[in-house]
């Protein structure tokens, strides 16, 4: 197991090598061993499931030349940023259905009238 946790950093550093060269048509020029502690507190942080997915909402987003260090120091926020975005949609779904049934019901009694 812990083998595997050594390899985690270098893994979410992997997917932000493919990110940034999909997005901008060229490599990273990260150093590696320097930002896998930056990734390891990311990880240590939010786990490693949940920092895959803010890594790759960071790359969602418009901020330009998508840093590795403004990552490294703002995950938190994009994390929360995330949460907010989950609340929100949630919200709306469920605003959605209240809103549906109340047409529903409207549309029941003025039919029956």
């Amino acid at each position: 197991m812990a083998k595997e946790s050594n390899k985690q950093p270098y893994v979410l550093l992997s997917m932000y090598d493919s990110m940034f060269k999909q997005r901008y048509n060229r490599p990273s020029n990260i150093n590696r061993y320097r930002e896998k502690w930056g990734m390891q507190d990311v990880i240590d942080s939010l786990g490693f499931d949940r920092a895959k997915m803010v890594l790759e909402y960071y790359f969602k987003t418009n901020k330009p030349g998508h840093p590795i260090q403004y990552f490294l120091f703002n995950f938190d926020k994009l994390n929360l940023v995330m949460v907010e975005l989950d609340k929100d949609k949630d919200n709306r779904v469920k605003l959605l259905e209240e809103t549906k049934q109340m047409v529903e019901e409207h549309e029941h009694r003025s039919s029956s009238n």
